[in-house]
């Protein structure tokens, strides 16, 4: 386990230095820069130009600008943002904050809806909910992501369901009373976004599993349907489960930028959208790195709940 650990940690180092690298030469390579824009002000002198770019440090080579980059983003800062005027960590930090409430809460919320449904549709008397899930999911699976937010905006607005949160959390706690109200709409979003797919492999998933002889066996005993299912069949099915968990990250990463642009939720998405039309480099690459992390993250711990989880990987890292 500490091999296999200190190999992950070897290779996502690598990986977010690659990714770092790749998100700077692309902002930095995109005609003009944050201090261009300032050209069309007639009140600013060329001169003010050129020394508000020596300070920047925009009037160095590429290399030079990236290794000043890269001492600040190991000490936690990630360069200086020109839009902020501080440090942008100070600003990643705290959007990044409440991007990672809302993914974790849309990730709980769509696995459990999603499991719920497998579970209760593999039942022997589920046949009748198959029939009636089955064409709301297609239906889901088939409208973009943005629709669904779109959607479900216009819904609140009209019905009055949730607050708008648009900027009301930027500084907040997120475990005020007022963040679940401006949670509630978001996480929805996500969830219905994201269950249309988790739904139909955790059904595949579960399917699979009763179809295994000892779960046969335990279900001839007679064992009560409580400890059947909680203790024989979502255990047999939790590998392909949480393998694809590991994966999902990804695409409830980009769904939730989407989703935070259109509702207004004060995460790194709005911000990053920013950044990327004023130009403000450090701010790019630092959210880009964060998500890479983030992802990288989500599927480690995927992999090692996958270890603990099923015996058998034990017995083929030995036998390797």
């Amino acid at each position: 386990m500490i091999r296999y650990l200190a190999r992950r940690t070897v290779h996502a180092v690598l990986v977010l230095f690659l990714i770092s690298v790749a998100a700077f030469l692309l902002v930095e390579i995109a005609p003009g820069t944050y201090v261009d824009e300032m050209r069309l002000n007639p009140r600013l002198s060329p001169e003010t130009i050129k020394l508000l770019k020596s300070r920047y440090g925009l009037d160095q080579p590429l290399p030079v600008r990236y290794l000043h980059w890269l001492r600040s983003a190991v000490r936690g800062e990630f360069g200086f943002s020109f839009s902020y005027g501080i440090p942008a960590g100070d600003v990643i930090w705290p959007r990044a904050r409440n991007t990672f409430v809302l993914t974790l809460a849309a990730t709980a919320s769509a696995w459990f809806v999603a499991i719920l449904l497998a579970v209760l549709t593999s039942m022997p008397s589920g046949a009748w909910l198959m029939r009636v899930v089955r064409p709301p999911l297609a239906l889901l699976q088939s409208i973009p992501d943005v629709l669904i937010a779109l959607l479900l905006l216009l819904a609140a607005v009209r019905l009055h369901w949730s607050r708008p949160p648009r900027g009301a959390l930027a500084g907040a706690s997120v475990f005020s009373s007022g963040t679940a109200d401006h949670l509630l709409l978001p996480v929805l979003a996500l969830t219905l976004i994201l269950l249309p797919t988790l739904a139909r492999h955790a059904q595949a998933a579960i399917g699979e599993a009763l179809t295994a002889t000892h779960i046969q066996a335990a279900r001839a005993l007679g064992i009560p349907a409580g400890r059947f299912w909680t203790l024989y069949v979502l255990p047999s099915a939790a590998n392909p489960l949480i393998s694809l968990l590991g994966l999902s990250i990804g695409n409830l990463l980009s769904a939730s930028i989407l989703v935070e642009i259109i509702m207004g939720w004060p995460g790194a998405g709005p911000m990053l959208l920013e950044a990327i039309f004023s130009r403000d480099v450090s701010v790019v690459v630092g959210c880009a790195l964060l998500a890479a992390a983030f992802l990288i993250a989500g599927n480690l711990a995927a992999d090692l709940l996958l270890w603990f989880v099923d015996p058998r990987i034990h017995l083929e890292r030995q036998c390797a």
